[in-house]
């Protein structure tokens, strides 16, 4: 165990000082599904940890071809011109087949995987429910750790995604396409529900107009609905990746959401409320994966699926055997 420290301790170091092959290697670690990759990550995690949580995060969000990546990669740039160091976790949709990403990121944002103040780290998103890798908050902690101050959480747009990636973040952005009328029918009140600020992209050309009245549509919208922060009223605005005049004005909306939610110290109540969710996260995850590891459990497994898929058993039944199963099991190690 000594050896896994001092290799921790060093590794460390050099994360610390801003390393970029050392922050790498540090995330493949954090990342790695190899059982015996899982001590060592951890122990890396206990020296990081410190020295995190001083960074922006910010979770954007949207159905794909809305334009994320073009805009991530446009404030990117404007936000290192400003002094800051950026990190974007970008989280690609997996392959069914190898489990890899789909998209490559630094392909979609080539000028910014250029800079020396920006680290991208695209991330397959795996099979956790929300499109969002496990592992994203680590990494978060990770790069953070590195010093980079703006953290920008990409996330695949599909399903639960907004859900996930809203409740690991400070700010969440959701960026929807012009078209409010039929659009607006569509998006589930839910998801507009956990937005911060609203983004209509793609406002140029022949869909500016068009762009112009969805953001009219989505203001009205959000006159029924609740706002997710106190104190605060969703900003509605339409913004062109591709031309990038509104990035000065969008970075300003969430400086001043920042500021508002420093009043009364609720980014950090938020953040102790983000963290108690993540420990009963994992000890879910980890009580799941020691389940479907146990021998006894193993042996029943194929017996009980075959029963609730035959409609013999019901899944509240065979889950509860399961457990049974698996208590006993443990008891007698």
């Amino acid at each position: 165990m000594s050896g896994v420290n001092a290799s921790n301790t060093e590794l460390a170091a050099k994360v610390l000082q801003g390393d970029r092959r050392a922050l790498a290697r540090a995330i493949t670690l954090i990342e790695s599904n190899r059982q015996q990759d899982r001590e060592p990550a951890r122990l890396l995690l206990e020296e990081l940890v410190p020295h995190s949580g001083k960074s922006m995060r910010v979770g954007i969000s949207g159905v794909p071809g809305v334009g994320k990546s073009t805009f991530i990669e446009g404030l990117g740039n404007h936000l290192i011109e400003k002094g800051h160091k950026v990190a974007v976790l970008a989280v690609d949709p997996s392959s069914a087949v190898s489990g890899g990403s789909i998209l490559g990121d630094k392909t979609r944002m080539e000028k910014l995987s250029q800079r020396e103040e920006a680290f991208i780290r695209p991330s397959p998103a795996g099979k956790p429910l929300g499109g969002v890798a496990r592992r994203t908050r680590e990494t978060m902690l990770a790069v953070e750790a590195a010093g980079f101050d703006v953290v920008l959480v990409e996330t695949v747009g599909v399903g639960q995604s907004e859900t996930t990636v809203s409740r690991m973040t400070d700010m969440f952005i959701l960026m929807l396409l012009p078209g409010g009328g039929d659009e607006l029918q569509g998006i589930k009140r839910g998801i507009v529900e956990l937005a911060d600020l609203i983004l209509v992209n793609k406002a140029d050309g022949a869909l500016e107009l068009t762009a112009e009245q969805s953001v009219t549509d989505y203001r009205k919208a959000l006159g029924f609905m609740h706002p997710r922060a106190t104190n605060w009223e969703v900003p509605v605005e339409a913004c062109s990746s591709l031309k990038g005049d509104q990035t000065e004005h969008i970075w300003e909306i969430v400086e001043r959401y920042r500021e508002s939610r420093k009043a009364g110290d609720l980014i950090a109540k938020t953040r102790s409320e983000q963290a108690r969710a993540w420990l009963w996260n994992e000890v879910r995850s980890r009580l799941v994966e020691k389940l479907q590891a146990d021998p006894a459990v193993s042996a029943r497994v194929n017996e009980l699926e075959e029963a609730v898929m035959n409609n013999q058993l019901s899944p509240t039944s065979a889950a509860e055997e399961l457990m049974q199963t698996f208590l006993e099991s443990a008891a007698e190690e």
